[in-house]
């Protein structure tokens, strides 16, 4: 005799519902975003640990002239944040009007073909793996910019006090706060030759205010780089001498201190000495480099032709927080020699940091 009754199905027995292709399809590309997210958020977690710095001495024409053997470079190097200095590109912003120094002029054809030029060269590999912040001066002098991997999220401020809207005059500052570091990028006014506003004066009122910056500084370790316009010691030239004896158009400062090659007077050296000591920094390619080494031991090389030939100096720096003196890995010049192998068309040579990353060990507490 037929049963006309279905057996009763126990719960949960019943077969799911098979999914579509494309249905599958979602819920794979769903999967892998989530994994993707997930793998941005641990990587934004963790702190930069591979730097350069570099004084460009006009981004806009090693974007025209040096693109390939510079994006070589930081292929090579794979730094985690790049800092450059003397950018030299114009803040946006109309003749007469406000500027904004985080944005490049192009309100002209001829600052458009620039940016044009410029922008191009930043969003080709590696540089388009990069998020950039600029401060920029209002003419063609000056400004920074830099250039952090885009998994990093850190907050950016564009002077020494931190206030939000504020940028450095001729754009001087980039400060970068990330989870367990601060960066501060710089392009330090150079000393000049004269006892004047524009000179002597105005670098003691820098060297204040970074004096300032960096005992207000202690909460976090710093990372402090860029084109500080400052040889701290003898080794730090390669004509100790010849610097030290320099004069522009026959002037000697009444003071002493303030005699020589702007970069190398004794006041100059005096005031970097009580930063680092004061802000309890270390020069992190001295900790490393003891000796003097006449062949790679400089950032800046004088014009092949004339008195400044052959003449050079070490003016490029990372400083760095002794919190972080045990974790320096290298820090390295990238330039050699007095025709600026390596300089890439600049009067500076590419400087590099790299740390460890933080043990136990190196962060006891």
């Amino acid at each position: 005799m037929k049963r006309f009754f279905q057996p009763i199905e126990k719960e949960g027995s019943k077969k799911k519902p098979s999914l579509s292709a494309s249905e599958c399809s979602q819920v794979a590309e769903a999967k892998a975003e989530d994994e993707r997210k997930e793998e941005a958020a641990e990587e934004s977690s963790k702190e930069p640990l591979k730097f350069l710095t570099w004084n460009a001495n006009s981004f806009l024409l090693r974007a025209k002239n040096n693109w390939p053997e510079l994006s070589k470079l930081v292929e090579k190097l794979d730094p985690d944040v790049i800092a450059i200095q003397e950018v030299r590109m114009p803040a946006a912003g109309s003749k007469g009007a406000p500027k904004n120094p985080g944005e490049l002029k192009d309100d002209t054809s001829s600052s458009r073909d620039e940016k044009q030029t410029l922008m191009r060269a930043i969003s080709s590999p590696p540089f388009r793996n990069y998020h950039v912040w600029w401060s920029l001066a209002d003419t063609k002098y000056g400004g920074t910019a830099l250039f952090v991997k885009k998994h990093f999220q850190p907050k950016v401020f564009f002077s020494l006090d931190r206030t939000a809207s504020k940028h450095e005059p001729d754009g001087r500052v980039i400060l970068a706060e990330f989870n367990t570091v601060r960066l501060l990028n710089t392009y330090v006014p150079n000393n000049g030759w004269k006892d004047d506003e524009s000179s002597f004066k105005r670098r003691r009122k820098w060297d204040k205010r970074m004096l300032e910056f960096v005992l207000q500084s202690s909460d976090k370790p710093l990372i402090w780089c860029g084109d500080l316009n400052v040889s701290h010691q003898e080794i730090d030239v390669s004509h100790p001498d010849f610097f030290r004896n320099a004069k522009q158009n026959g002037y000697i400062p009444p003071n002493k201190e303030d005699r020589g090659q702007p970069g190398f007077t004794l006041a100059e050296r005096q005031r970097f000495s009580t930063i680092l000591t004061e802000g309890k920094l270390i020069d992190a390619y001295r900790f490393l480099h003891k000796e003097q080494d006449m062949e790679c031991g400089f950032s800046w090389s004088g014009n092949p032709v004339g008195k400044y030939r052959g003449k050079r100096m070490r003016i490029d720096y990372f400083a760095v927080s002794e919190k972080l003196k045990d974790r320096i890995a290298s820090c390295e010049m990238h330039g050699q020699g007095i025709e600026l192998e390596g300089f890439y068309g600049s009067d500076h040579c590419p400087l590099s940091l790299e740390l460890l990353p933080e043990t136990l060990e190196s962060n006891p507490s």
